[in-house]
């Protein structure tokens, strides 16, 4: 097929001048699966890697393949009496069978695909908040042990499950999903009448809240990021693209996924447990010239790790790599891009717009601190944030710095709870919660968030919830929980607590009792720091960023113990944060340039200033 990639704003706004329905061949996800499976029926759509050993081939799911078992699927689901408008929920990691189910169930109903780290009570909500009639799950097995969790949440939530099989183990007693399927038909038994305004899933955010918060996706939404992202990233039906993002995110489903469905493209999904698999790890680029991968899905963490392993292949044929989730250090994407040797792009992206807000073009040079242009048919403003609301009325001049709003085709209807709409969703528009601005080329830049929400990896952490578990323990009278720079993650959670008078409790201790008790194990903090009093605004509010800026000179001061007489000093401008490093020693450049690559992964911009020899 022939793509016409873009390059700047010009070029998405040529686009435009096209009617809507005719820039895309299907305007509902189904639609745009099965047009791709018509022109590209023998090509594949999914290389599964069924562990880290280069001797094990892949095994190939061609389209015509996955297009007979989405069909089975959702025949399947409405045989088992589930309804257009009741969900199929499911509890597995990106394997082929977990497509089959997710895109058969947004035939059939709807899909609910849930995060599986999550504790059994949580799961058990979503369950109920999302209407699930039918669970799809993964089985017993050695790698990736969900079985027990499933059982939990089932005994919280009963419902009908079927279970994924890998390997020879099953639990006894509950239907085999693929055995489920070969009984069906692969021609649809019914008309699912679908349209772009239906709904086709409701994707939860991430665990942010401690009540269920489920965005909904039409059809019509999710066709949009799904098709018009490829003109950004230059892909053609040829391209192979590693994926290893779970399909309870939106990155994993759409901004990775359908993106490349769509247009009769390749994804390898590798193994049941991705990149936490270490032979996988171990033998990522030899992998990469096997497959013949052309581009990488990653999130910084992943460049981060990658950055760091030696490249023992061939991998000539890698074109480019795609991160987002979480902030993208300026000085990690130089080093991947030096190192490996492979462009690095950024991409901006929220579930409550089908996952994607803005793309960097891959034909374009990358731009330092951007996500890119917003997507065609979309608009995206600087707005001012004032008495904590965005004023919609208004703009921010090119530069200035606002609260980041949009519309557009990929835009949410809302939240299966409507009353979580507000603040959020307002008429036409999403309210992102981010603050940044538009540049005079039409880029986007994130420079800080309006919300307190702490981002690992690209998983969501609301503190609010990890400082309850805090508060709930005898000796704590206050808690503050911010997101401390990391390395790996981007973003972990650091606890800061004053103790009640009289009361007495080491950190660590503290921590120990408390940790069984946070919502879920990514959010449970990685260290507690007790203080003699917590930071305060004028009328008595924790005021965080003094605790953002302690965990980010514990961090750096960290990171550079071993440098004699260094000082870490960091300091806040318009929402952002930034660190000032200084070394009471002369230092020649290639010893500072050594220091920057340490800090390399960490997100905020640092300044270097060592002593005069």
């Amino acid at each position: 097929m022939s793509v016409r990639a873009f390059r700047d704003l010009a070029d998405i706004q040529a686009l435009e001048a096209t009617p809507y329905d005719q820039a895309i061949p299907a305007l509902t996800t189904y639609g745009l699966i099965a047009h791709a499976a018509q022109r590209f029926a023998d090509r594949d759509a999914f290389r599964y890697l069924p562990s880290g050993d280069l001797q094990q081939p892949a095994q190939p799911v061609r389209y015509r393949q996955l297009l007979a078992q989405m069909h089975r699927a959702a025949n399947l689901f409405r045989a088992m009496g589930v309804g257009p408008d009741d969900a199929v929920a499911i509890l597995a990691p990106n394997i082929p069978e977990t497509q089959f189910a997710l895109w058969g169930a947004q035939l059939a109903c709807k899909a609910c695909p849930i995060n599986y780290l999550l504790q059994p009570e949580h799961i058990a909500a979503l369950l109920a908040a999302s209407g699930a009639k039918v669970l799809v799950a993964l089985g017993p097995n050695s790698e990736l042990s969900l079985w027990p969790t499933v059982e939990k949440a089932l005994a919280l939530r009963p419902l009908p499950v079927l279970q994924i099989r890998v390997g020879k183990e099953v639990a006894p007693g509950v239907p085999v999903f693929q055995d489920a399927l070969v009984r069906q038909s692969d021609v649809l038994a019914f008309d699912p009448k679908l349209t772009p305004g239906r709904i086709a899933a409701c994707f939860h955010t991430g665990g942010t809240t401690g009540a269920p918060k489920l965005a909904q996706h039409t059809h019509g939404n999710e066709a949009h990021t799904g098709w018009f992202a490829h003109y950004f990233y230059g892909f053609d039906e040829h391209t192979v693209e590693l994926n290893g993002f779970p399909l309870f995110h939106v990155a994993g489903a759409f901004v990775y996924g359908l993106s490349l469905l769509a247009i009769g493209a390749t994804q390898v999904l590798p193994t049941l447990s991705g990149m936490r698999n270490p032979a996988f790890t171990r033998n990522y680029w030899k992998f990469c010239q096997r497959e013949r991968v052309t581009a990488l899905a990653c999130v910084p963490t992943i460049l981060a790790t990658l950055v760091n392993l030696p490249v023992d292949a061939d991998i000539s044929s890698i074109q480019v790599a795609y991160t987002g989730g979480s902030p993208l250090p300026a000085e990690l994407a130089a080093q991947f891009e030096r190192k490996p040797g492979i462009a690095v792009r950024n991409i901006l992206g929220m579930t409550e717009c089908a996952g994607l807000v803005s793309i960097e073009p891959a034909t374009a040079p990358r731009v330092p601190g951007s996500t890119g242009l917003r997507l065609p048919y979309t608009e995206v403003r600087a707005v001012p944030w004032q008495g904590g609301a965005a004023q919609l009325d208004k703009s921010c001049a090119t530069g200035e710095t606002g609260v980041l709003v949009l519309r557009g085709p990929h835009v949410s209807p809302g939240y299966t709870d409507a009353a979580r709409n507000t603040g959020m969703f307002d008429g036409p528009w999403l309210i992102s919660g981010d603050l940044g601005h538009l540049d005079a080329q039409g880029y986007i830049h994130i420079t800080g968030r309006a919300k307190d929400v702490i981002i690992r990896g690209s998983h969501n952490i609301d503190p609010g919830l990890v400082e309850d578990a805090f508060l709930a323990h005898p000796a704590v009278a206050l808690c503050a929980v911010v997101g401390e720079p990391d390395a790996y993650a981007g973003e972990l959670p650091v606890a800061f607590v004053t103790l009640k008078p009289g009361a007495v409790c080491d950190p660590a201790t503290l921590l120990a009792e408390v940790a069984p008790q946070v919502y879920e194990r990514p959010a449970t903090p990685k260290r507690v720091t007790i203080i003699a009093e917590m930071p305060l605004t004028a009328i008595g509010k924790i005021y965080k960023p003094a605790l953002r800026l302690r965990a980010l000179e514990n961090k750096l001061a960290e990171m550079l113990a071993d440098v004699p007489g260094v000082t870490v000093r960091g300091q806040e401008r318009g929402g952002s944060l930034s660190a000032v490093v200084r070394m009471a020693t002369p230092l020649d450049a290639a010893a500072v340039q050594g220091l920057r690559e340490r800090l390399a992964a960490i997100a905020v911009p640092i300044e270097f200033f060592a002593a005069a020899a």
